[in-house]
């Protein structure tokens, strides 16, 4: 009978106890060479301190990715954290749905990206989330159709903020010219930092599982017609977030959000569809309506060249126009397909909003 791996290491640390494993060396005097996998582990033990490094890794990844929307959905029951990341990124093969979680591997061979949070691109990343928490796994993923990652958590084991809720500021810096974002170093804040670095380059949506089904089916891009929907047998086959967005009915959007790891009832999907669960707006313009107004700057003003508004000041009328626009949605059976477009001309504010039919 052959000798398989496993049986060898079985035999060895029946043997010679889990240590020899570990050990690729002994030097004497108590030291040690340890093997590389055992280096690795215990780098990846470092690396992650608490949930919050977590999810800054699994955004940089989306990111690095090529993800131009990335969505958040965050819940905790007792101890146990559930975090379910959705993004429209290039996506992964089914083949290395497991193997990414292992270490060295990375699809930046040629390149790696430096940013704010440090060097990204050794391929440890998601081995050091996988060796922190209780589980860690791509729900869905395939090229060209993003990613659906879930991560769960045990709180008393890898630590986070207790201030989960409270939503950070955005300030000036000592020198009045880059936006800092200052709180709680919780989860909120993390998404924050990076939505603030990667404005421009991609949006981030952070809620409760049930927000973030509510806001992919009414955000997330169409990227298929309906006319070739008529040719689709089943939802699996479209991209992570297009399926949440296409699903004509409570029952249809609960099969695919459970699908996707994002856990609700089918009285919350109804919820949704009906249109009692608002869709989120982005955690960048939630950050740029509070964003701090230079000093002498006033909110809205009128000169000889005529009305003058700040980027603030019409993010804030965006989100009241939002809300106003519920009056016609629940008497008309439509809904906003993107944020309303606040345009201000010398005598004149024009608000565009774009909507689509609810089915």
């Amino acid at each position: 009978m052959a000798t398989t791996p496993a049986d060898l290491t079985s035999f060895i640390e029946a043997t010679c106890g889990s240590g020899a494993l570990r050990v690729e060396e002994n030097l004497g005097a108590g030291y040690v060479r340890l093997r590389v996998a055992e280096a690795e582990r215990r780098q990846a033990k470092h690396d992650i301190r608490c949930i919050e490094d977590v999810v800054i890794e699994m955004l940089r990844n989306a990111r690095d990715a090529g993800a131009r929307h990335i969505y958040v959905a965050s819940s905790r029951e007792g101890d146990t954290r559930t975090i379910v990341m959705l993004d429209d990124g290039q996506g992964i093969p089914l083949s290395m749905h497991k193997k990414i979680f292992e270490a060295r591997v990375t699809s930046k061979l040629e390149s790696v990206h430096v940013d704010k949070w440090g060097v990204h691109g050794r391929g440890m990343a998601l081995f050091s989330v996988k060796e922190n928490v209780e589980s860690a796994s791509v729900v869905s993923s395939a090229p060209g159709k993003g990613c659906a990652i879930k991560v769960v958590s045990d709180a008393s084991k890898l630590a986070e903020r207790a201030d989960q809720s409270t939503w950070p500021q955005v300030t000036h810096d000592e020198d009045g010219g880059e936006l800092c974002v200052r709180g709680p170093h919780n989860i909120i804040r993390t998404c924050a930092e990076f939505a603030l670095e990667e404005r421009g380059s991609c949006e981030v949506y952070l809620g409760s599982p049930a927000e973030i089904v509510a806001t992919a089916h009414a955000r997330a891009p169409r990227a298929t017609s309906d006319t070739d929907l008529l040719f689709i047998d089943d939802l699996s086959e479209l991209s992570v977030l297009t399926r949440l967005r296409v699903a004509g009915d409570a029952r249809e959007l609960l099969e695919q959000a459970l699908a996707l790891g994002l856990d609700m009832s089918e009285r919350t999907a109804h919820r949704i569809i009906s249109g009692q669960i608002k869709p989120l707006r982005s955690i960048a313009s939630q950050l740029t309506a509070s964003e701090p107004r230079p000093h002498g700057e006033v909110d809205l003003s009128r000169t000889h060249k005529g009305m003058k508004m700040t980027k603030a000041d019409k993010d804030s009328f965006a989100l009241e126009m939002e809300k106003a626009f519920s009056y016609v949605s629940k008497r008309y059976y439509v809904r906003l397909s993107s944020d309303p477009k606040v345009r201000v001309s010398s005598n004149k504010i024009t608000v565009t909003f774009e909507m689509e039919d609810i089915d």
